[in-house]
């Protein structure tokens, strides 16, 4: 039967009412903030203005919105407490940032996980961690057992930090050195400091998954430029500079995540000049760096931190439970973010600090990232060989790094095969989770720490075959 408009109409309503009421609950629109006018939403949504004019009284008469003569409608509401896996319903779980993660630090004994973003605690300096903890409870003093530490972190550590930074041609005094306790805190920083709501932040594709959902947080708007083998897309990134006017841009130039790409210089410097009119502030992680066989250029020192954050971790290559990572900027922004440092958490660890000076100092963490280095390199190889024999193809061959992002055989969904391999309890990760405009439903990153023995690449097999439409198993 043929549903008359007077039947239609009703159902119209509600979907104005629930459209503007998913908009209020993912924090798009706050309270205070104007909502779309009659026209603009009855030209969006495809209705008629009566329509919206219906849902919007409906909406003030619920106390969601308030009209205001010859102005429009705001949101009356107060915010509904901040959910994250609301932010985005529709999503596949398989390829949501916040189900990867919980995958991904979930307990389980016999779990095989080719999709963790670390390296096995196997691999992890022991004895020199050990040796470094005897001497702290050995000979630790008050501030150091004790004591909150500076507001930008205690000054050993950033001294080293800095010389570190300046052997990366990065010229940097430790006054333009703040330590947090990671690097996904260093950048939740930068956002609380530079970022307004809606605010448009840029992204590569595929990028980080936490990128996504940390930015969900900040309710910016986010647009993803593609990655190819030398940098961000310049020409897509040219696009988005004139029509969008983004505030930040973050990225990794050296051993990107997920695909291991580095950005050459050639591309470090054009995407230096083209954002250089457009008061943009490129934020550059660096937390895979001390992986690299060959140092990269670094945006950071061809722009001497000035429109370029560096933010940076010992989490990936030597304790993800001694929390220490860097913001490095100009000194004014580092005070700022000092501040807002110590109002929303006090101060980073003096502990911390103390163990990574004392195996910094000592060469020991030199020492460690050699051995480090020569055996990734060999299993990158090995792994390489071992997918290939299963139709998996990597996208590049990285310089470095424990990650290969790889393209699976004709018809494979890699969601697909991620729900058929956690059956198996293998974690995986999906291209999706890493591509925020869905362009990587075919790719995989694998983290080649994590891939010894052949139980992978057996269940890897078994889920691709049952993953796979039928017509392409033939």
């Amino acid at each position: 039967m043929v549903e008359s408009a007077e039947q239609l109409q009703p159902t119209r309503v509600a979907q104005v009412m629930r459209a503007i009421q998913a908009r209020i609950d993912r924090r798009q629109y706050t309270p205070g903030s104007r909502i779309p006018s009659v026209r603009a939403m009855a030209e969006s949504m495809g209705v008629s203005k009566s329509t919206v004019v219906e849902a919007y009284g409906r909406l003030a008469a619920e106390g969601v919105v308030q009209p205001r003569l010859g102005s429009g409608f705001y949101v009356a509401a107060p915010l509904a407490p901040l959910d994250l896996a609301e932010l985005s319903p529709d999503t596949d779980p398989t390829v949501d940032p916040l189900w990867m993660m919980r995958q991904a630090l979930r307990p389980g004994g016999d779990d095989i996980r080719p999709g963790c973003g670390w390296l096995p605690e196997s691999w992890m300096p022991h004895e020199t961690m050990r040796k470094a903890l005897r001497s702290a409870a050995r000979d630790g003093t008050g501030p150091a057992l004790f004591e909150y530490a500076p507001t930008q972190g205690a000054d050993t550590l950033r001294t080293l930090i800095t010389r570190r930074l300046w052997d990366q041609g990065v010229e940097a005094t430790p006054e333009q050195v703040m330590l947090t306790d990671s690097c996904s805190q260093a950048i939740d920083l930068v956002c609380r400091f530079l970022l307004e709501p809606g605010a448009t932040v840029v992204i590569d594709d595929p990028c980080y998954f936490n990128f996504m959902a940390l930015l969900r947080a900040h309710r910016a708007n986010v647009l993803s430029v593609p990655v190819t083998p030398t940098g961000p897309d310049l020409a897509a990134f040219a696009a988005i500079l004139e029509t969008h006017k983004p505030r930040i841009y973050i990225t990794n130039s050296g051993l990107q995540n997920p695909t291991g790409a580095t950005m050459s210089a050639a591309v470090a410097h054009r995407l230096l000049k083209i954002t250089a009119p457009h008061d943009l502030v490129i934020v550059e992680d660096d937390i895979f760096g001390d992986f690299e066989e060959q140092p990269a250029p670094r945006l950071a020192a061809f722009d001497g931190l000035d429109r370029v954050i560096r933010v940076g971790s010992f989490s990936k290559t030597l304790s993800a439970s001694v929390r220490s990572g860097y913001i490095a900027g100009r000194p004014d922004w580092i005070r700022g973010l000092a501040d807002l440092r110590m109002v929303t958490g006090m101060a980073t660890s003096t502990l911390n600090a103390e163990l990574l000076s004392a195996m910094l100092v000592d060469g020991t963490y030199r020492r460690h990232l050699e051995r480090v280095r020569d055996r990734l390199a060999r299993l990158r190889q090995t792994v390489k060989l071992k997918l290939a024999r299963l139709g998996i193809v990597p996208w590049i061959e990285p310089a470095g790094g424990m990650f290969l992002w790889c393209k699976l055989p004709e018809g494979c969904d890699a969601a697909e095969v991620t729900r058929r391999a956690l059956a198996e309890n293998v974690v995986l990760a999906p291209g999706n989770a890493f591509s925020a405009s869905g362009a990587a439903k075919d790719f995989m990153r694998f983290n080649v720490t994590h891939m010894d023995g052949e139980r992978v690449y057996q269940v890897l097999a078994r889920a691709m075959e049952n993953g796979r439409p039928a017509k392409s198993r033939r």
